[in-house]
């Protein structure tokens, strides 16, 4: 149960730091404010909640880790559930924190950091360029998360490179669809928005999930072999680590 209620602190965290920084800080830190907002959040939850859960804070994550054998078929439902209803609870106190403005806000005008493409997007792009853009970017994430959690990778970095991929990732797809590479972070503002936002939810179900799958195709490819290790095993503190600190955690109770 404490890897679930992880997997949702740290969703409402990424949701609640993203799109917060979208909807009430967008016009005076740009894209690129954002962009920075998602992946600091997502560096501070792999290192705050990763040696619990393994930080997926994605259905999309979870799915790939699930293909590529890093993660066990019956947390699953578990995991997605709890990222779900974390992205949902963070979008309610958004919306809660946005309209108690004197101008208001109403969601479903402002878009309240919904995805979406065609006119729903901030760059007028397509259904083409939204679906091509989501599978590749979910793939940058899901390809640095295997790679970084691997066997052979430097021990207590992870979060580094996840972080920074994220920033990259939304600098280049918030023209798009206001980036999405997450089911659960679509999901959460979609439905306060209603509307369109639901009408196009398909898409940042759908593609996330094929750039998770290709992602853990091409990392089964490339990988040198060697034993496969749980993410949240790869995210914590060597064992070594560990029996030092004890003595001292004994000291301080």
């Amino acid at each position: 149960m404490k890897r679930y209620i992880a997997e949702l602190i740290g969703t409402f965290v990424l949701v609640f730091g993203g799109c917060g920084a979208a909807v009430l800080a967008g016009g005076k830190i740009g894209f690129s404010g954002v962009a920075l907002a998602f992946g600091f959040s997502l560096l501070a939850m792999v290192y705050a909640i990763g040696p619990i859960s393994g930080c997926h804070i994605n259905p999309a994550v979870t799915f790939g880790l699930l293909l590529s054998g890093k993660f066990e078929s019956k947390h699953v439902p578990g995991y997605v559930v709890a990222q779900i209803l974390g992205a949902v609870i963070a979008s309610a106190v958004l919306l809660i924190v946005a309209r108690d403005n004197p101008a208001g806000y109403d969601p479903a005008v402002g878009g309240f950091a919904a995805n979406g493409y065609g006119v729903h997007s901030p760059g007028g792009y397509g259904l083409t360029a939204a679906f091509v853009a989501e599978v590749v970017l979910t793939f940058f994430l899901v390809f640095t998360v295997l790679g970084s959690t691997d066997l052979r990778a430097p021990v207590g970095f992870a979060g580094i490179p996840i972080g920074i991929v994220l920033v990259l990732i939304h600098l280049v797809g918030i023209p798009v669809t206001n980036t999405s590479v997450n089911p659960a972070r679509s999901i959460g503002p979609a439905l306060f928005v209603g509307g369109w936002a639901l009408s196009q939810l398909w898409l940042f179900i759908v593609a996330p999930l094929i750039g998770a799958a290709v992602a853990s195709a091409a990392y089964g490819i490339v990988r040198i072999a060697e034993p496969l290790i749980p993410v949240r095993v790869a995210e914590a503190a060597l064992p070594s680590e560990q029996s030092e600190r004890r003595p001292l955690a004994a000291e301080e109770s």
